[in-house]
């Protein structure tokens, strides 16, 4: 196993490149260009290009599908730009592709956990006296979630997302940021951690979604934007004053607490702490909350943002 955080290799958004400067005048014979290499830019523009190169590698295929039949039927018509895009959209039609919602879910999809707060029933069994949620941030079994989602409980349980249930202790916890640190006593052969990715360029408007429990549902995921920066949030109970946090809208309710808010891209930016609740409802208005990953990451002792 690695044993090692994961952190996302490519920036949210791709930099502006710098102006070009002056080449100096020749002196000599130029030399041949060293083989140029692929640029961080391409991996960022690999995403925003997916959709169209498959419609275009769908519509070749239909093309070469009708050309085949043209020449093996002599005498029908040619092909005109009419046949090619109407092809093209039978094939969008038929075959639809997955959103980027599902495809960042599924990505992180092995790395959420299910949170149990045990209590012991009269009949000395188990039962599950409270509901959170947890992301792996190690693929050893190291665990993040909210503060609040463990405090107080006698026992916390952990439910992989292959079923695999587990014993976890508290290794370590960050009140200023509603943070703690699990440790799971057993965890799945194949567990696949989270990628962390800094928020240095996020900005409000940016599509993201959050992952968890709702009320015990789930995991769940939700999708809606990044709607402010640096916002601050009293806990309900009015002990502890949050700063510095991520607004946002995707759905989320308690619950959710200790889960992921991710990126497109299935990279973690965030970890879902409280919602905005001016009732005593307990549901969503709209107004999420949650603690940067820059936070998170040093929580758990490594960090390199």
């Amino acid at each position: 196993m690695r044993n090692t955080p994961l952190y996302s290799s490519s920036r949210h958004r791709a930099a502006e490149p710098p102006p070009p400067q002056a080449a100096p005048a020749a002196t000599q014979d130029p030399q041949p260009p060293p083989a140029s290499r692929p640029s961080a830019k391409h991996g960022a523009a690999a995403g925003r290009w997916e959709r169209p190169l498959l419609v275009l590698f769908g519509g070749i295929v239909a093309l070469l599908a009708m050309m085949l039949y043209s020449n093996s039927h002599p005498g029908q018509r040619p092909l005109t730009q009419k046949d090619i895009d109407a092809a093209v959209l039978h094939t969008l039609e038929t075959q639809p592709l997955p959103s980027q919602a599902a495809k960042a879910a599924e990505k992180l999809r092995a790395s959420i956990v299910r949170v149990r707060d045990l209590a012991v029933a009269d009949d000395n069994s188990e039962v599950e006296s409270g509901v959170g949620t947890g992301v792996v941030m190690l693929d050893k079994g190291v665990i993040l979630t909210n503060l609040h989602v463990v405090l107080g409980a006698k026992k916390i349980g952990v439910v992989f997302a292959d079923g695999l249930e587990s014993e976890a202790t508290v290794i370590g916890t960050q009140p200023e940021n509603d943070l703690a640190v699990l440790q799971a006593k057993q965890i799945p052969d194949d567990l696949q951690a989270a990628t962390m990715r800094s928020t240095h360029d996020l900005l409000p408007g940016d599509r993201v979604i959050a992952v968890g429990f709702p009320f015990g549902i789930g995991p769940s995921v939700s999708e809606g934007v990044v709607s402010g920066l640096r916002r601050e949030y009293r806990s309900p109970e009015g002990k502890r004053l949050l700063t510095n946090l991520i607004q946002f809208d995707a759905a989320a309710n308690p619950g959710n607490s200790g889960g992921p808010l991710a990126t497109m891209d299935g990279e973690v930016v965030g970890i879902v702490t409280g919602i905005l609740n001016p009732t005593s409802q307990r549901v969503f208005i709209g107004i999420g909350f949650a603690v940067p990953i820059e936070n998170a990451a040093s929580a758990i002792g490594m960090s390199p943002f």
